[in-house]
């Protein structure tokens, strides 16, 4: 198999990326900041700082692949990062309560030995349970929605919040699996060897 770079250090896309292709990976960390950029809208921009980080990555290796994604939660057209403390955890998780909203992510592979980008945008819609202001702070206390973009998981505990999903269930953790999957396959990784560990 080529070698394939995974540009996070996310342990969510790790054991998705596994999950796809087993062991076969190696991780660098990207070292982009992201900043804002107020003349893209939310799609353009998880795509711009997905493009940036695997770019990032890209400089340290001299083939193979570098995967890389940029995943956020919008709601009402604006995009919610995660929560700077409890408080603000809290107050995310009161504004989806009951509501509809998407998670976007933009995902950027490259293809180091042929000089080709993919870049595409995956989009899920999740529908959020009514919460009650005591099933939210019970919820917070447990830490879990800290370092979750829209204050949530839905792999974890936070499935209880998440009364439906419309669309790839992966992209809502971080990593749209289908999508990358069909990328993977067009650049020669076999997703179906026998031995993929």
């Amino acid at each position: 198999m080529r070698q394939i770079i995974l540009a996070s250090a996310s342990p969510r896309r790790k054991e998705l990326l596994k999950q796809l292709i087993g062991d076969n990976f190696i991780i660098r960390a990207s070292s982009y900041e992201e900043s804002p950029h107020p003349e893209l809208n939310p799609e353009e921009l998880v795509i711009k700082h997905s493009v940036e980080k695997a770019r990032d990555v890209a400089k340290y290796f001299d083939c193979g692949l570098v995967i890389s994604a940029d995943t956020s939660v919008l709601f009402n057209g604006k995009i919610l990062g995660k929560p700077q403390s409890s408080e603000n955890a809290e107050k995310m998780l009161k504004m989806l309560s009951g509501q509809r909203f998407k998670v976007i992510t933009g995902l950027t592979v490259l293809d180091l030995d042929s000089g080709n980008e993919f870049t595409e945008l995956e989009s899920t819609l999740v529908w959020m349970d009514k919460i009650s202001n005591e099933q939210i702070s019970a919820y917070v206390r447990t830490r879990e929605p800290l370092d979750k973009a829209g204050a949530f998981s839905a792999q974890e505990k936070g499935a209880v919040l998440v009364e439906r999903i419309e669309g790839d269930f992966y992209n809502v953790i971080g990593l749209p699996l289908f999508r990358l999957g069909k990328i993977l396959q067009s650049a020669g990784v076999s997703i179906f060897e026998e031995d993929s560990s």
